[in-house]
């Protein structure tokens, strides 16, 4: 097995140490050093490290070639030194999403949550055993024993905003500990009590209070901004005092910002939200259940549900019911049925296995972070089922007249809130329908599933690689980069293209969608990893004249259109198309097959990828 930390270690040490680097980012196959003196590189050390396969140095930049194992030693480099990090002159990394707006969202959110996931579906679950066993009587809720065990099943969530902190800051390579700074100004107990408070004023301007406790999208955005401030000071301040001045500036701005803008921007559409919504249940009581049932969730993202959560308290108050509470138990459980049907369907064990405590969790605590962050919402077919099932189940709950009696978080365990007010049998029907609804079409019409990162198949086939580009195949060893052309990231052809379109050459599961557009990973079901690069040394360009179709992790068919391209703005830029189209797993596929030669359209037979007799387990 690769050591990457040793690999790390070699290549920082031959380039003359951190010291010694004035930025670092990585590509498809390389990490990118710009040296400070190149003359203090000991490129023969480099090159002698295990796990590097050559030195290229061209463009101003001293490039390490890796290979597909360039994340791992890139981030072993980042855990061994600054670089990449806040506060270095390092470029943002990469693999950053790119693509439309809501794909963007995602892949951010899913990136950010990722690391938090296992540990709020755990808590989630134990606070889920922790109320069934109060619901049934086997502990009593007024123990000290249960104290100890709600705060340890709740506090994680409760604070959330600390633990997106640390996971915000590493995605936008923000301080870490500057943004735990923050989150925690967020969460304090003193702040968290003014909450509602009225004649709020910060050096004379006025403010809301909200609650950001377990809230998700404040801590973000201000993370966002706080990496965009850090670099600017970084950059203006001198060296003597930036690196205490620039926190101390960063939360004075900051968390004031977060109070005085984000604060009463979020209570005033949440007021309107919540004004509208009420509007609606008392003309319209089945389309104000539609809403509340399907976008329920989506609030939560936002943050937005907590301008509904007065209407809630002023219903109670006045009425002694809260009707618009029926409807969210839909929403809910729906999205927790989506996650069961990811369950049963998904063939991917560690999606399983994460979608098995996200389905008890939701079903029983209506804990629902873990399914809707972790899953649904990255999966994007379930949070949608979920949010159908959950509109016609809240619809038909709002028909019915069901209202709660308390105000409870809704989940399954906490159904009798509902039991004998209104009309029992619309509450069955529109239970059922949430559930069932959302289950069925998660199962049946299924969804995208991320590749198995694990092992490949027991059996390695021969590929069958078509063209992905309309152009000209030229050996391999044209293409003028030393790397490539000496076949030492893969066996191959290189393409000169004629046209701006690469499609997809079978059947695949997109590895690596760079930002960038310059390359893309692809994974055959067989196992063979192809990388198509278009043109050399075009990360440069920074995503300027590429256009990327698709995200990493989507399931693509043989002539699906991955990318576009303006060649003749990129070779006016300066730099050569020539494209290598290369297998980078030689462990399994160790040579291709005669390949074409000339003129070639997409879609035309490339090449055969030979497989080795039986393949072994992927690094």
């Amino acid at each position: 097995m690769a050591d990457y930390a040793k690999t790390a270690a070699g290549v920082l040490a031959g380039v003359g140490g951190e010291e010694n680097v004035q930025s670092l980012v990585h590509c498809a196959t390389r990490l990118r050093f710009v040296l400070k003196d190149e003359s203090k590189a000991d490129t023969a050390a480099v090159k002698a490290t295990p796990g590097v396969v050559t030195v290229a140095q061209a463009g101003g930049q001293y490039q390490v070639v890796i290979g597909n194992d360039v994340p791992d030693v890139f981030a072993e480099i980042g855990k061994a030194s600054g670089l990449g990090t806040a506060g270095h002159t390092a470029t943002p990394a990469e693999d950053a999403p790119k693509g439309n707006l809501f794909n963007r969202f995602i892949s951010m959110i899913s990136s950010i949550f990722t690391p938090v996931l296992w540990a709020l579906a755990g808590t989630g679950l134990l606070k889920a055993f922790l109320a069934a066993a109060a619901t049934f009587g086997w502990i009593a809720t007024d123990t000290t024993t249960y104290t100890v065990l709600y705060a340890l099943s709740d506090a994680f969530i409760n604070f959330l905003p600390m633990a997106l902190a640390l996971t915000a800051a590493r995605y936008f390579a923000a301080n870490e500990w500057t943004a735990l700074a923050i989150a925690g100004a967020l969460v304090y107990p003193t702040i968290t009590g003014l909450v509602g408070a009225e004649g709020l004023t910060f050096f004379g301007i006025p403010f809301t209070m909200v609650s950001y406790v377990s809230s998700v999208i404040p801590i973000i955005v201000i993370v966002w901004l706080q990496s965009h401030a850090e670099k600017f000071l970084y950059a203006k301040l001198p060296g003597a005092i930036k690196r205490f001045v620039t926190p101390m500036i960063v939360v004075l701005v900051a968390v004031p910002l977060v109070f005085v803008v984000v604060g009463p921007i979020s209570d005033l559409i949440g007021g309107w939200l919540g004004g509208g919504i009420g509007w609606v249940f008392e003309h319209a009581p089945w389309a104000g259940g539609a809403i509340m049932g399907g976008l329920w969730q989506v609030f939560v993202i936002f943050g937005l549900h907590w301008g509904l959560v007065p209407l809630f308290t002023l219903e109670f108050q006045t009425t002694g019911q809260i009707a618009l509470l029926g409807p969210v138990f839909a929403a809910v459980l729906a999205q927790a049925a989506a996650v069961a049907g990811v369950w049963l369907r998904a063939r991917n064990k560690s999606l399983k296995s994460l979608a098995a405590p996200a389905t008890l969790s939701g079903f029983l605590a209506g804990i629902t972070e873990p399914a809707i962050y972790g899953i649904n919402l990255p999966l994007k077919r379930p949070f949608a089922f979920g949010i159908v099932g959950g509109a016609i189940g809240g619809a038909i709950i709002a028909i019915g007249g069901v209202f709660s009696t308390s105000f409870v978080v809704p989940s399954g365990l906490a159904l009798p809130a509902l039991f004998g007010n209104g009309n029992m049998v619309m509450l069955g029907i529109g239970l059922l329908v949430a559930i069932v609804v959302p289950f069925l079409l998660t199962t049946i019409v299924g969804f995208t599933e991320p590749a198995e990162d694990e092992t490949v198949a027991a059996e390695a086939n021969d590929v069958a690689v078509l063209s992905p580009l309309d152009g000209t195949v030229v050996p391999l060893s044209e293409t003028p980069d030393a790397a490539f052309a000496d076949g030492s990231l893969g066996q191959g052809v290189a393409i000169k293209p004629r046209s701006g379109a690469v499609y997809a050459p079978f059947d695949a599961t997109v590895v690596a969608a760079f930002p960038t557009g310059h390359a893309i990973g692809l994974r055959h079901a067989d196992g063979a990893e192809l990388l198509i690069h278009i043109g050399i040394d075009t990360v440069k360009l920074n995503g300027e004249h590429f256009d990327l179709k698709v995200t990493s992790g989507q399931r693509v068919q043989a002539g699906e259109l991955l990318l576009t391209f303006d060649g003749d703005a990129i070779e006016r830029a300066g730099y050569d198309l020539t494209t290598p189209v290369i297998i980078t797993n030689p462990d399994l596929y160790p040579e291709v097959g005669t390949p074409a030669s000339g003129p070639i359209a997409h879609g035309d037979p490339l090449y055969f990828a030979v497989a080795v007799e039986s393949a072994i387990p992927a690094k």
